[in-house]
């Protein structure tokens, strides 16, 4: 039965106390991670946020009744115990911060009883990802766990405390907003007063943080939670977190050194690692040349080559055919894999062809002037040789090429490098390698809607010795834009903005808008903007990912306290679920479900 607190108080955390503390009378609270009962003596883990403690139960200091109770705990069970700090009588545990010491108990309450749990809560569980999301709130009480969440609290503490310093308001933005539906899926929220019509959930605070420096805050910062209708990854949930910010009167190397400065601090306070300054830019058309992603990870080198001027008249016709406008030949040196059994560079062939690639071509320099290839037979002697050389090929190596438009030349490759670095274990995953990458593309071409769409929002400014192609050569403008990557994984970007009305329209017109669609979606920023706004740039880290790559670990679900799975579904609360009809009456809403999910609906009743 479970007992009362009263009168007692927590004097420490579990892992609070040391060795320093010996010979204390301490009180400490938590949950029975593992009871040993040994006869005359029982042995329990106390667990709680901070660590785990040892407790000692013998009958002469805790009494016969105290004793009897002390045999009775199990697993999850929440006690209180008042006891002294002694130094372990048995072998020290250096795994432990609290290795060198033990409780000697002379008071226990019960504070609460536990069922059998359903996997045993411990650091690196086995048990299968769904269970533990469904009983979330015993797998946060998981060590390592825990410490991802308490590792973001002290990234979101820092993150506050140091923008503050720099002169930053932190600036609360609505959450029920108007639908500007260019780019994810809104998540709608339908109006009640005004049926019919809906709110939209807010993919990121843009506008409004823009409205912001119109009204004179300069520095604004928030972090914000945020919403994308879209599907899953491992690294995306429908709702997240950013660190956002927005500052006037900067231009691009403003914004990149308060954010340069922000991340040392931050890496030096939660990892103890040192954030080499200045960072290191590359422009995007450099990172696609050479590693085929506009994230890229440089922890490891296997670039991508350009051969086609090499290849451009060669008698192999798939490179000799890809050679042409937004088209090349490209291929990767696996160093000393000339080796590879042909079942896996099939593997790799399967691996290519599911980001677009038609195939992928091989040669393995078996020897001087020796090769195993599937295309050398339509190439001479000397056309091998020079793309050899191209590809600064040597014995022992593979060479792996792909010949399609850029785009999917970048991705096919792009993905083979970091597959391959996985497979040759090439990645050194204690290495912190951030990098700016600047320069992306104003526009894209949109085979989908027919048109160009911009490649971050419509109110990215374009650099400016690039506006006089805005309408003529669309897809050849740069953007403002700049995007920190650590690792390969984008964790944050932003832009300078546009504030002057005439490159906005033109904008606008870039990307099909007429002036009435343009005021229809923006109308209320387009107008704030008539009477006085500074130049203004902003960026926007995902916090979610930030900690993730922090902790070192593979998933942003493991550092979300409760968490989405890739339907978007809530596994521990079943959410989203149906509602009452007389709330769908209230909202004037039916819901009409396709054939296949009402069937399915019913089955489920």
């Amino acid at each position: 039965m479970a007992e009362s607190m009263k009168g007692l108080k927590r004097s420490h955390r579990c892992a609070e106390l040391s060795a320093e503390d010996i010979g204390k009378k301490v009180t400490v609270m938590g949950w029975v991670a593992k009871s040993r009962n040994k006869g005359g003596i029982v042995f329990v883990d106390l667990r709680d946020r901070s660590g785990i403690l040892q407790i000692i139960f013998e009958e002469c200091n805790i009494g016969t009744e105290g004793f009897e109770k002390a045999a009775k705990l199990k697993s999850e069970f929440v006690a209180a115990i008042t006891g002294t700090v002694a130094r372990r009588s048995g072998a020290v545990n250096p795994n432990l911060k609290t290795g060198e010491i033990e409780i000697i108990a002379d008071s226990l309450r019960i504070l609460s009883e536990s069922l059998t749990p359903p996997f045993p809560v411990e650091a690196d569980s086995k048990t299968r990802e769904e269970l533990r999301l469904k009983y979330r709130y015993l797998d946060l009480r998981r060590p390592d766990l825990a410490a991802n969440i308490m590792m973001r609290s002290r990234v979101t503490n820092i993150t506050r405390a140091f923008l503050q310093s720099e002169g930053f308001l932190e600036i609360e933005t609505p959450i029920l907003n108007k639908s500007t539906p260019e780019g994810a899926r809104d998540y709608l929220v339908p109006s009640r007063i005004h049926p019919g019509t809906f709110y939209a959930l807010p993919q990121s605070p843009q506008l409004f943080k823009q409205l912001l420096m119109c009204s004179g805050f300069d520095r604004y910062f928030q972090i914000a939670k945020c919403f994308r209708d879209e599907d899953l990854r491992a690294d995306r949930q429908p709702e997240f977190t950013q660190i956002d910010m927005e500052l006037s009167f900067v231009d691009v190397d403003d914004v990149i050194d308060v954010n340069e400065r922000f991340l040392a601090k931050l890496f030096k306070e939660v990892l103890n690692i040192d954030v080499e300054l200045p960072i290191k830019r590359m422009t995007w058309q450099e990172a696609m040349d050479r590693f085929g992603s506009d994230k890229p990870d440089t922890r490891f080198g296997m670039e991508l080559k350009d051969v086609s001027e090499v290849v451009r008249n060669c008698g192999f016709s798939v490179f000799a055919n890809s050679c042409g406008q937004g088209k090349s030949v490209r291929g990767l040196n696996v160093k000393g894999q000339a080796g590879m059994p042909r079942k896996k560079i099939d593997a790799l062939v399967s691996f290519a062809k599911d980001f677009g690639a038609g195939g992928l071509a091989y040669l393995a320099i078996t020897g001087e002037g020796e090769y195993k290839s599937s295309f050398a037979k339509f190439m001479t002697p000397e056309e091998i040789s020079a793309l050899v050389n191209a590809m600064e090929g040597e014995v022992g190596d593979l060479l792996l090429f792909a010949a399609d438009k850029n785009k999917v030349v970048w991705d096919v490759l792009g993905n083979l490098r970091l597959e391959l670095a996985k497979q040759l274990d090439l990645i050194d995953k204690d290495r912190y390698n951030f990098l700016w990458v600047t320069e992306f593309p104003l526009l894209e071409y949109s085979e989908e809607e027919g048109r160009y769409v911009a490649m971050h929002h419509p109110f990215t400014m374009p650099m400016e010795e690039d506006l006089e192609f805005l309408e003529t050569e669309p897809g050849r403008v740069r953007a403002k834009a700049y995007d920190i990557v650590l690792n390969g994984t984008e964790i944050g970007g932003g832009s300078v903005r546009i504030h002057q009305d005439d490159i906005q329209e033109r904008m606008f017109e870039a990307i099909g808008f007429t002036k009435e669609q343009a005021y229809e979606r923006f109308g209320f920023l387009l107008e704030a903007f008539k009477y006085g706004v500074p130049p203004h740039a902003g960026l926007a880290y995902g916090l979610d990912r930030l900690v993730m790559l922090m902790a070192k670990e593979d998933s942003i679900r493991d550092v979300i306290a409760f968490p989405k799975v890739k339907d978007a579904s809530c596994l521990m609360t079943n959410a989203p679920d149906v509602v009452d009809d007389i709330q769908l009456k209230e909202l004037c809403i039916k819901v009409d479900l396709p054939k296949k999910d009402a069937a399915e609906s019913n089955n489920a009743e």
